[in-house]
C-alpha cells in the first residue's frame, strides 16, 4: 500500500496530521506515481483540508431553480481561481421513476381535489407541480427525455481559511443569484476531497433528480469562446484552449485597436493577422515606423516602398478621389480641400485663423488653375503639385510668412518628399510603406500625406482591404493627424476598409480627444503585456477586473485578452514554424534568415 493509499483509507473519524517521510518510503522500497504527487502532510479538520501549504474546502449543490438558463455554469467556470469540479451523473432507470411519478401525481391531484372540495383558493404552487408532473411523464414515456442522478461538487483552494471563505462566498453569491443553492461539506471533507479528485469515486453521493434538457446546460462545461466557422485563427484561447477563430468582417465595424508595451509580441501578432488574412483574397496595406515588414512583403510576393527625403517613392497630397456612387464631385473636393487644410496647419507648424482661410482659399484657387471644379469629371484629370499652391498663394495678400514657411518643402532639403506627382501604385494583395528612414520632425506629416494618398485610393476602388497602422501614437501627437485617423475608423466600413490600430504608448494615445472615440469604434480589442505605470488607464478604458488586470501584469510575450463585442477571452498567440519564418521580429531569429538568404543567393550565383 502506497503512503497517499494510507492517507485516503477509510476511516470514521477525522484524520489527524500524517507526514509522508522520506525514510519510510525508503524502507518500503518502493516509489509510486502516487507518492511522487502526494502533498507533504495532510490535516482534515470539519471545514477544510490542508495539503501541505495549500487549504481546500468541498462543496456541493444541494437545490436547483424550477427552470435552468442555458450557461448558468460558465461564470464558475471562468473565474480565474483555483479549483476543481466534479460532475456525477447516473442514469435512473425509466420505469422505476414511472411508477414513482404515478404515485406522485396521484398525491398531488388528490390534493387539488380536497381543495376544490372544500372550497379553499387555488394554490399556484400545486397547479405548477401537477403540470410539470404531468409533462415530464409524458416526455419520459415517449423517451423524449431521461432522468438522471447528478452529483455537481466544487473544491476550492485558497492559501488561508480568510482566502478560503472568501472565495466561498463570491462562488455562493454568484450561484445563488441564479437560484442555484451550495452547502459545504461539513465534517465529509475527506469525501469530498475524494470525491472531486480525478478517480471517478463518488464517495459524497448528493444527488438531485435532472431530467435531460437542464443537464445539458451543465455539462459540458462552457466557457467564454469566440469560435466560428470563418475567419482567421488569432490564438489559443488560454480558458479551454479552444481556437479563437473571428471574421473581423461579419461584426458591425470591421476596425481593431492594439495595446501593448514593447516586446510583447504585439507585432508578432499583427503579422500573424496579416499573412492569415492575405488568404482570403483581402487586400492589406501596411504603414511601418520601423522598417519590420520588409521581409514578410519580400516573401508574400508584397510590394515595399521607403518613404524619405530622399526615397524614389513620391506621393502628390492633391490627387483627388473618383466619388463613390453615393458621393458628388463637389462633395469629394470639399472634403480633400479640408483635409489639405489640416496638412498644410502640421506642415506649417500651425495657422492663425486668417492664415486658415488664407490656404483655404488658395487650395481652392490651386485646383481652379488646373480647371478643377466641382462639376469635373475626376477621372481624366491632372492633380496640382505643391509648387502650384505655393504659386498661387505667393500672388494673395497677406500670404508672404505662409510662401516664406512653404518654400522649404517646394525648393529646400524637403523639396522631393511631395512636391512631385504620384507614383504609387497599391493596387497589389500587400504594401508596405516604410517611414524608419523619414525625419522625426516629418513623420507625423509623412504619415497624415500617406495615409491621406491610401484614402483616396481605396474608395477609387471598392475592395475588401485592411489597413494596418503600427506606432498609431505619432498620429495622435497632431489634432489633425488624430482627427483624419478618427475619421477613417468612422468612414472605413462604407468602404469594405479595416483599419488595425497598433500602439505601445497607451497613454498617449488615450490622452488625445479622439483615442477613447477611436478604441469605442472598433469591434476588435487586443491587449497585450502591460506596464505598471499605464495599467491603471487600461483598467479603467476597458473595465477589467482586477484578475484581468493582474493577467495583462504577468503575461508572457504573445499572450493577452482578446476582445469582441461583449465577449473576451484570454489569448495566447501560436504560429507555425513556416509562419514564425516569416514574420519573426526576434533580432537573432532575422539575422540567421537574412544569413540563410545570402548564402543560398551566393551559392545560387
Amino acid at each position: 500500500m502506497s503512503f497517499l493509499d494510507k492517507i485516503f483509507k477509510k476511516s470514521a473519524a477525522p484524520s489527524p496530521i500524517v507526514s509522508i517521510l522520506p525514510e519510510e518510503i525508503y524502507q518500503a522500497g518502493v516509489l509510486e506515481f502516487k507518492d511522487i504527487i502526494a502533498p507533504s502532510a495532510l490535516k482534515i479538520s470539519p471545514k477544510e483540508v490542508n495539503l501541505g501549504e495549500k487549504m481546500g474546502r468541498t462543496l456541493f449543490v444541494i437545490s436547483y431553480p424550477r427552470f435552468l438558463q442555458e450557461n448558468w455554469f460558465a461564470p464558475i467556470i471562468n473565474l480565474d481561481k483555483v479549483f476543481n469540479v466534479a460532475i456525477f451523473i447516473n442514469p435512473v432507470d425509466t420505469a422505476k421513476i414511472l411508477r414513482h411519478f404515478q404515485k406522485k401525481v396521484a398525491e398531488v391531484q388528490s390534493q387539488l381535489s380536497r381543495r376544490e372540495e372544500r372550497g379553499l383558493v387555488r394554490d399556484p404552487a400545486l397547479d405548477v407541480a401537477y403540470q410539470d408532473l404531468e409533462s415530464l411523464r409524458d416526455q419520459l414515456m415517449q423517451a423524449q427525455e431521461h432522468l438522471f442522478d447528478v452529483g455537481v461538487y466544487i473544491t476550492l483552494f485558497a492559501d488561508s481559511e480568510g482566502e478560503l471563505d472568501k472565495l466561498e462566498s463570491e462562488i455562493k453569491s454568484i450561484l445563488e443569484s441564479k437560484l442555484v443553492y451550495l452547502k459545504p461539506a461539513l465534517f465529509q471533507q475527506e469525501q469530498g476531497f475524494k470525491s472531486v479528485i480525478p478517480i471517478g469515486d463518488d464517495q459524497l453521493n448528493v444527488h438531485s433528480k435532472l431530467n435531460s434538457s437542464p443537464l445539458s446546460s451543465l455539462f459540458p462545461f462552457v466557457s467564454f469562446d469566440l469560435t466560428s466557422d470563418k475567419g482567421i485563427l488569432y490564438g489559443i484561447n488560454r480558458h479551454n484552449s479552444s481556437l479563437v477563430l473571428f471574421d473581423r468582417y461579419s461584426l458591425g465595424n470591421y476596425n481593431s485597436v492594439t495595446f501593448a508595451v514593447a516586446g510583447s509580441g504585439k507585432s508578432y501578432c499583427t503579422k500573424l493577422e496579416i499573412l492569415r488574412t492575405l488568404m482570403f483574397d483581402t487586400d492589406v496595406i501596411v504603414i511601418d515606423p520601423e522598417k519590420e515588414y520588409e521581409y514578410m512583403a519580400d516573401a508574400t510576393g508584397g510590394k515595399y516602398f521607403n518613404i524619405s527625403l530622399n526615397s524614389e517613392h513620391h506621393v502628390n497630397p492633391f490627387d483627388l478621389p473618383i466619388p463613390h456612387e453615393d458621393e458628388s464631385a463637389s462633395d469629394v473636393l470639399r472634403s480633400n480641400i479640408i483635409n489639405l487644410v489640416g496638412l498644410f496647419r502640421l506642415m506649417l507648424g500651425g495657422l492663425s485663423q486668417e492664415e486658415d482661410a488664407i490656404v483655404d482659399r488658395a487650395i481652392s484657387e490651386t485646383y481652379a488653375l488646373k480647371d478643377i471644379t466641382p462639376e469635373s469629371d475626376f477621372k481624366s484629370i491632372e492633380p496640382p503639385l505643391l509648387s502650384d499652391f505655393e504659386l498661387v498663394l505667393a500672388g494673395m495678400e497677406g500670404a508672404g510668412s505662409l510662401v516664406e514657411r512653404l518654400s522649404k518643402f517646394t525648393k529646400g532639403t524637403w523639396a522631393g518628399f511631395i512636391n512631385r506627382p504620384s507614383n504609387i501604385d497599391i493596387n497589389t494583395k500587400f504594401c508596405v510603406f516604410s517611414l524608419r528612414d523619414m525625419e522625426d520632425e516629418l513623420k507625423p506629416v509623412a504619415m497624415y500625406i500617406i495615409t491621406h494618398y491610401i484614402w483616396t485610393a481605396i474608395r477609387k476602388n471598392l475592395k475588401k482591404r485592411l489597413l494596418v497602422i503600427d506606432e498609431a501614437w505619432w498620429m495622435m501627437k497632431s489634432e489633425d493627424t488624430a482627427s483624419f485617423l478618427y475619421g477613417l475608423a468612422k468612414r472605413g466600413r462604407k468602404y469594405y476598409l479595416g483599419l488595425a490600430t497598433i500602439t505601445q504608448d497607451v497613454d498617449d494615445f488615450l490622452k488625445s480627444p479622439y483615442g477613447l472615440p477611436i478604441v469605442t469604434n472598433s469591434s476588435i480589442q487586443i491587449l497585450l503585456k502591460q506596464s505598471p505605470a499605464v495599467i491603471d488607464n487600461v483598467q479603467k478604458t476597458f473595465n477589467l477586473t482586477d484578475e484581468e488586470k493582474y493577467l495583462l501584469l504577468e503575461s508572457d510575450a504573445g499572450e493577452g485578452i482578446f476582445f469582441v463585442g461583449l465577449k473576451h477571452v484570454a489569448l495566447k498567440i501560436v504560429a507555425s514554424y513556416t509562419e514564425d519564418q516569416i514574420i519573426t521580429t526576434n533580432p537573432q531569429q532575422v539575422m540567421a534568415i537574412r544569413e540563410a538568404k545570402k548564402q543560398l543567393e551566393q551559392a545560387g550565383g
